[in-house]
């Protein structure tokens, strides 16, 4: 079966960095495009990254740009968001993704991806 597992989560104090990865099994990330979402209590999922499988391109929301960086780790099967500088806003649950490579590049739209993970709580306070 195809598994995404989220990990790195926790509580940090703004200004703080965490790495959150996603590892997979079911499935070779290779061959797909990865993206990261989060959601807040009360708010839209939201398209925070993506890395993309057929070319070398990447995608951030205005929102992160800047401090978050995706990675991939494809002999570990394992992809990876580092979080910056991390202000309380960014607090939510972080989910990964995973589509076939079928597009070009990996899209912000949660509506393309096929496999999820069960996300990991990130929490920004003082």
């Amino acid at each position: 079966q195809v598994q995404l597992v989220e990990s790195g989560g926790g509580l940090v104090q703004p200004g703080g960095s965490l790495r959150l990865s996603c590892a997979a099994s079911g499935l070779t990330l290779d061959y797909y495009h990865v993206g990261w979402f989060r959601q807040a209590p009360g708010k839209e999922r939201e398209g925070v990254s993506c890395i993309s499988s057929v070319d070398v391109s990447t995608y951030y929301a205005d929102s992160v740009k800047g401090r978050f960086t995706i990675s991939r780790d494809n002999a570990k099967n394992t992809v990876y968001l580092h979080v910056n500088s991390l202000k309380p806003e960014d607090t939510a649950v972080y989910y990964c993704a995973a589509e076939p490579r079928v597009r070009r590049v990996c899209s912000e739209y949660s509506t393309a991806y096929n496999y999820w993970g069960q996300g990991a709580q990130v929490t920004v306070s003082s």
